[in-house]
């Protein structure tokens, strides 16, 4: 596909149709770099990327048991009140 590199201000830039913008999966803010003379533009690592494989690791190494001497004090409101 081909476009236009056009003035902005004091800028230029490259208008990106829609149909690549959803292709590539843009949103927000993102990133651009340069390699071997080619402009590169891509998305922000999300939030909580890798989190999946930081507790698959947890797991696998145990540091993901529940621990619960170290759990606060039931209060009365806890051992009276409280229903399921």
């Amino acid at each position: 596909m081909k476009t236009r590199i056009v003035r902005i201000g004091n800028s230029q830039g490259v208008r990106i149709p829609r149909p690549l913008i959803e292709q590539a999966g843009l949103v927000g803010d993102v990133e651009m770099t340069v390699q071997n003379g080619t402009l590169i533009i891509r998305s922000i690592a999300k939030p909580r990327e890798g989190w999946a494989m930081a507790f698959q690791k947890m797991a696998r190494m145990g540091d993901d048991a529940l621990i619960l001497e170290d759990s606060p004090a039931l209060t009365s409101w806890d051992e009276d009140e409280w229903e399921w």
